[in-house]
Parts: C-alpha cells; structure tokens; sequence
C-alpha cells in the first residue's frame, strides 16, 4: 500500500506569468508583512518542477514571500515546441520573470542543479538584481574541446530524426515509486506528495511525466568553461554554495570532471561561502531540506 502524502505546513498558491511568449507557472508563498525582505526565488533542476522547494519552505520558518518558477518545458509551464533547448533561453526567461516577480528591487535568488548554472551565469551580467545568491549543486559541465564540435553537431543532426519520449505511469502510486528509484533518500510521504505535481493524469488514463522530452535531445553547442567563468568573476553578491557529502559526480562525468575541479572554478567568484551537508546527495531539497533551510536562514538574515 502507498503512503498517506505528507501535507505542507505552508502551501503555495499557482499562478502564471507570460514571458516571452510563453505562459510561465510559478508557485508563490506570500509573505505575511509583505515587503520586510527581498523575494527568495527558486529555479529548479532538470527534470524537476518548482514543487520540490515545498520541503524548504516549510523549514525555513520564515513569512518572508518566496516564489518558484516552472522552467520553459517542466511542470506546468509552456514548452516552446522546440527541438532542444538551449541555455541563453534560462536567463532570458528568468530576466523577464524577475521583471514581474520583482521590477524595482533586487531579490535573493537560489538554483539547484541546473538552475544552479542559470542563477550563477546570470547574477555575472545582471549583478545589480540579486543581492545573495544561493546555489545547490550547480556544479556545471566538463570543459569541451574545440575538436569535439564535428561530433556534438553529429550527434545533435542524428537525434533530431529520433523522437524523443517519456515513460508514463498507471497510477501516481508508480510516479512516487519512480521518484523515490531515482532518489532512495526521498520519503515515502514526501514523493506521495509530490507525484501529482510531477506527472498528470491524460486522456488515456495514463500518468504523464510534467517534461518535454525534447529536454533529453544534447544541445549541438560545446560548453565553453573561460566564458561561464568569466561571468562567475563578474558576481557582485555574496554566494553561498551548499553540496551533499554523499554526492558522487563522476557517476555523470567519471574522470572527465570533478569536484576538486569544480571547486577551483569556485574560487573566481569574489565572497563565496561553502557548505558540506552530510547524509546528502544532489537532491538536497529532498533529503535534508532542514538543514539547508539552517543554512538559508542565517544566509539571508544578513
């Protein structure tokens, strides 16, 4: 038998907010004296949805306002119809989404993941919207070689001819089992709740996982680490990188990158404080939401 969901102590309400032609969903959770502190806003990883933040807001214990957007193409945001997505498109959009979230002020803002490398990139070229800066396992991508162009486009041109799909599921009892495979630190209670938020029930009965499948297609551009690190150098806020003890990256990359070389890519950015939570993997907001609310409190408190 399923576990019961676990019921949020703070829940958000939906909304939506075009942007760029696409219609952006975002969960909010209103502060209660609003305008006593900046905006906490959230920008999720692949394959998630802004729903997982549920667990952070509720430990944070704090009535400041925090909003978190659905990515182009996840959850319940417009997907372009596009055969890739491409990295520039994140900071387009999250440009335009802090423009409605907050157009006069600058506001904290935290990514996990991928969201992580938007927030990073994008807090070099627009120093003055952020004020702290927060990033969960942002670590980036292995540094590419010019030789290896030929074949990226290769392997892009080839994919573009193979349809891309998701698995979908009988019953949101299979989501929750799906997530807590892809996450064994995930509770039952946990992925209960969040099932219905990362997949939707279809016409056909079926449960449908909230991600374009064009999301798994490569993007046919190399990832040029001096121009990233360039922007990194570029940050004026005070950041705070948070990782799991327990996450291994050379799962993803073997020995083609690791965390010591990620590490000395952190140390261009100017005012960097880091943390190490143990009993973690990647999905820190899954599996100790507590202690890297701990950490955000006093972070943001400043």
């Amino acid at each position: 038998m399923s576990a019961p969901p676990c019921q949020p102590r703070r829940p958000s309400r939906s909304e939506f907010v075009t942007v760029r032609g696409l219609r952006h969903h975002l969960h909010r959770w209103p502060a209660t004296t609003p305008g006593s502190s900046p905006p906490l806003v959230m920008m999720h990883g692949w394959m998630d949805v802004a729903a997982s933040f549920q667990f952070i807001v509720d430990a944070l214990e704090d009535d400041r306002e925090v909003v978190a957007p659905d990515w182009r193409g996840f959850g319940r945001t417009e997907s372009p119809h596009a055969d890739c997505y491409w990295f520039p498109d994140y900071l387009g959009d999250l440009d335009g989404l802090l423009d409605a979230i907050s157009p006069d002020a600058p506001v904290d803002l935290l990514g996990h993941s991928m969201g992580g490398n938007v927030v990073m990139s994008y807090a070099g070229v627009r120093p003055q919207r952020i004020r702290r800066l927060v990033n969960l396992e942002g670590f980036g991508m292995p540094a590419a070689r010019p030789s290896q162009g030929p074949r990226r486009l290769v392997q892009w041109l080839d994919e573009l001819k193979t349809p891309q799909t998701m698995r979908d599921y009988a019953s949101l009892a299979e989501v929750a089992e799906r997530l807590m495979r892809n996450n064994p630190r995930l509770s039952a209670e946990r992925a209960a709740w969040l099932a219905p938020h990362w997949a939707e029930q279809r016409a056909d009965g079926r449960w449908h996982v909230l991600g374009d499948p064009a999301h798994k297609r490569p993007n046919p551009l190399l990832y040029h680490v001096d121009e990233v690190l360039e922007s990194w150098k570029a940050i004026r806020a005070r950041v705070l990188w948070i990782e799991g003890a327990d996450t291994d990256i050379a799962k993803w990359w073997g020995d083609r990158y690791t965390k010591p070389e990620f590490h000395r890519r952190l140390d261009v950015v100017p005012h960097t404080e880091r943390h190490v939570i143990a009993d973690c993997g990647h999905m820190l907001h899954h599996d100790q939401p507590e202690a890297v609310a701990a950490h955000l409190r006093r972070f943001l408190a400043d």
